[in-house]
This record gives structure tokens, sequence and C-alpha cells, in this order.
């Protein structure tokens, strides 16, 4: 189980420099020991775990206006990367711990059991075409291991533009007995005040697209 297939994209100078200038700050390097959190961030927090943030717009935000909270941010796409390290430098934010590494791998080997408040999964790689199906991040296993780190009463937030994989998310989640869909089964839930209308969603929206926020509770 792999969460993610490798699509380079061109890295600009400033974002190469950030891993240069950043990385020691807010750069997590990948191992096979369990991360302790606390020591992580140096301060007990409830903490938040967004996989693909892509740009990083949507976690800039969320450090910004849930500053009690510390977030992990997983992407693999180093353009990426490197612009939110220079967006959370600016903003001197230091509640931000990102791995640029796959997710599968950091949720198995470096998150503890129960140890996360949270999930965040805006917008994954839809993989329209029947025959890549299987390289859809929302997926039975996935989501079985997300609930071994999301502590009882934690949350899993998931949303997309993308109508066919709204309906394989909610049939994948809605069928793990340790989530309950807060909006009921087979239910969408309205989007939250805390999920914000990034660049992505909003050309997303100008060409038609619907977007469907899943929300379910750690039982």
């Amino acid at each position: 189980m792999r969460s993610f297939v490798l699509r380079q994209g061109r890295i600009t100078p400033a974002q190469q420099q950030a891993f240069e200038a950043h990385w020691s700050r807010y750069g997590l390097e990948f191992s096979d020991r369990e991360l302790d959190l606390d020591a992580l961030f140096a301060r007990p927090a409830p903490t938040v775990l967004e996989i693909g943030f892509g740009n990083g717009e949507q976690l800039l935000h969320a450090a910004l206006h849930e500053s009690a909270r510390n977030f992990i941010g997983i992407e693999v796409h180093r353009p990426g990367v490197g612009r939110l390290m220079n967006a959370l430098a600016e903003a001197n934010l230091d509640n931000v711990r990102i791995s640029n590494h796959d997710a599968v791998e950091v949720l198995e080997q470096q998150i503890p059991a129960q140890s996360l408040d949270e999930v965040r999964i805006y917008f994954p790689d839809p993989w329209p075409k029947k025959r890549h199906h299987k390289r859809r991040l929302i997926q039975p296993a996935l989501v079985e291991l997300l609930a071994t780190r999301v502590r009882h009463g934690g949350l899993l937030h998931l949303a997309t533009d993308w109508a066919e994989y709204a309906e394989h998310m909610l049939e994948v989640v809605d069928a793990c007995p340790q989530w309950r869909n807060r909006a009921g089964l087979g239910s969408y839930s309205a989007a939250p005040e805390w999920r914000i209308q990034t660049h992505f969603e909003k050309r997303g929206v100008r060409l038609g697209h619907g977007v469907w926020d899943l929300i379910h509770e750690r039982t």
C-alpha cells in the first residue's frame, strides 16, 4: 500500500532554497522510530495530520488560525513543500512539521497509536479511469490504519470535487466500524469553517464541479 504515484513538478529556485534554509526548522526526517509528538513541537497540544497538502494553502491557514494545535503535513512533491516552508518562515510559525515522504510509511512507522486528534485529506487525486482506481488513496486498508492512529473521539475529514470518488470515499469510510459518520450513514457533511476554499477548489468550482465533505468520528 502506497499513498501516492509521484509526478515530479518543476521546482523554483526559491522553493529549492527553502530546503536549505528552513528544512532544519520544519522538516521531519523519515525513520522507523515512533515520534514523541510533545517533544517534536516542544509542547503538548492536540495534533492534526494533513495528508497531501499540495501547495500548503490550507495548512498555512490552519496553523495561523488554530494556533493552539500542532500540525503535521505530509506531501511528496517538493515544490509544494518548499513553498509552504517559505510561507511558514515568513509568518514565523512553529506549530507545523513537514514530511516529504510516503504517508503510509510515516503512519506505520512514525505516528504513535491514538496520538492524533484529526486527519485531513483534501482533494486527493481521483484517478478517474477505472483501471487506475487501485491507485486511489482512500481505500479500506488506509482507513483502518488511520483508525489506529486517531484517538477515540478524533476526526477524519475528507473532501473531493469528483462525484464518483466522493461516493467511493463514503462507501469505504462508512463501512469501517471504527468510524461514525457525523452526518449519518450515506450522508455528506457541510463544509466546516476550518476548511478554506483553496485556489485548487475555486478553479474546480469555476469549471462546474461540486464539492463533497465527509466528517467521521473515531468510535
